[in-house]
Order: structure tokens, then sequence, then C-alpha cells
């Protein structure tokens, strides 16, 4: 039964070593912010962190998995405060969001290995496809989360998860002081 570390939590799957990565997570894990895009590790929708290095988890097995570090999207950081998820809203680098995760930790692993990336090396180490088309905002977003992580740029703190309808109105003035929205 492979064993390893997800989100600072020690694991253990009773699965076939053989089985993606990808699923150990999402169905036996619950980790779902894991996504399965294409399956043969073209879209990036299903990129983790493992031992640092962002990897599509579609095409690591459990059994390759066996002793090593996991980052899911939910082990970023729980409150929205790694500076990848802050430049990410504050550039509006975001639209249908299935993306989002496996483009959050590509660029999360980048800045943690080079915290002042250019935009060649920014297109190189985030390969996720958006259908969307984000693509332009998202190297500004990381760009952005680069001087954030190095300390010579602040963002206002995205509202953090399960902010209520006025809490909203309050920190995002467009949504209009105190209108409530479904």
């Amino acid at each position: 039964m492979p064993r390893m570390t997800v989100n600072e939590r020690p694991l253990e799957f009773a699965l076939d070593p053989a089985t993606p990565l990808l699923w150990a997570l999402r169905d036996a894990a619950n980790l779902t912010g894991t996504k399965y895009g294409c399956g043969v590790g073209d879209c990036g929708a299903c990129m983790v962190i493992v031992d640092g290095a962002a990897l599509r988890s579609c095409l690591v097995t459990i059994g390759e998995a066996e002793g090593r570090n996991i980052v899911t999207i939910e082990g970023l950081s729980r409150d929205r405060s790694h500076p990848v998820q802050q430049a990410l809203v504050a550039e509006q680098a975001i639209q249908c969001g299935f993306c989002t995760p496996g483009i959050a930790l590509a660029a999360a692993a980048l800045l943690a290995a080079n915290p002042s990336p250019g935009e060649a090396e920014i297109r190189a180490a985030v390969p996720n496809l958006c259908r969307c088309g984000v693509y332009p905002r998202l190297v500004r977003a990381i760009e952005r989360a680069g001087r954030v992580a190095r300390r010579e740029e602040t963002i206002g703190a995205a509202p953090p998860p399960g902010i209520g309808a006025q809490d909203a109105a309050r920190a995002v003035p467009a949504l209009g002081e105190g209108e409530e929205r479904p």
C-alpha cells in the first residue's frame, strides 16, 4: 500500500500502485481541487506539486509517488493567502476556474524555485491550457506574485472562503454596500 505525505499529512492508499495519483487524490482522499482534464498530460488541470516540482498527477502513479511529499491546491493555502492565489484574483486572471488549481500550483512551484522569473520562464513553467484564454493576465499575475513573494509589493487580501454576501459587498465595493446577491 503506497504511502506518501499529502498536504503535510501522511496518507496510505489501499489501491493498486499503478493507480494514477489523480484518482487517488480525488476519489480516495476526497481532494477534488485536483481536476481531471484530458487524462494524457496535455492540459495541466491535474497539476500537483511533488517534492517541489509541478507534475501532472494523471501521469504519476501512486507507486511512483510513494514516500514523496505532495501538495494539492487544498494544501497551498487554506485561507487563499498564498501570493499566487492573491495575484490571480487581483489581476482578474480567473474566469471559469476549472484550470485555476493546476495553474496556481505550477506557478507556486516556479516561484519557489525562481522568485523572479521572466515572461519566457513563466510561459515554459506554466504550460496549462485555459479554455477561457486568460494567458496575458496569467503572466502578469505570476510576475506580481513574485513581487509579493519578494516583499516588493503587497496585495489586499481576497475574501476568505465562506464569506457571506454582505461581507463580500463590504470587501468588494463594486457589489454595492449592503446589497444581497443570490
